[in-house]
C-alpha cells in the first residue's frame, strides 16, 4: 500500500475517534495532567459516568492517540505523544 494512502488512512480514523466532544475533554485533560489519570479521576472531572469513560479510553486507545497501563484493577491513561507528533503535530498546543 501507498504510504501516502496508509497516511490518510491513519489520519480518518484519528479524526473518527476525536470527533466526539468528550474525547476531545480527555485529550485536553491528560495533556495539561502531569501524570496519568485512572477512570475515576476522568470521570469525576468529566462529571460523567465511569462507564462512558471507559468507553471513551477504549475508543482512544484503539486509535492510538493514547496509552492504557493496568496495575491491579485500575487502567490509567496518558497520551500517546508519538502519534501526534508523528499524525497530528501541533494538535496538542490547538486545544
Amino acid at each position: 500500500m501507498n504510504i501516502e494512502i496508509e497516511k490518510e488512512n491513519k489520519l480518518a480514523e484519528l479524526f473518527g475517534a476525536l470527533s466526539e466532544p468528550n474525547r476531545i475533554r480527555i485529550i485536553k485533560i491528560l495533556r495539561d495532567s502531569e501524570h496519568e489519570l485512572n477512570c475515576g479521576e476522568v470521570s469525576r472531572l468529566l462529571q460523567i459516568a465511569p462507564s462512558t469513560v471507559s468507553y471513551h479510553f477504549k475508543a482512544l486507545r484503539q486509535a492510538g492517540l493514547t496509552k492504557t497501563r493496568q496495575q491491579a484493577q485500575a487502567k490509567y491513561l496518558s497520551l500517546n505523544k508519538e502519534t501526534f507528533e508523528r499524525y497530528l503535530p501541533g494538535f496538542l498546543d490547538s486545544l
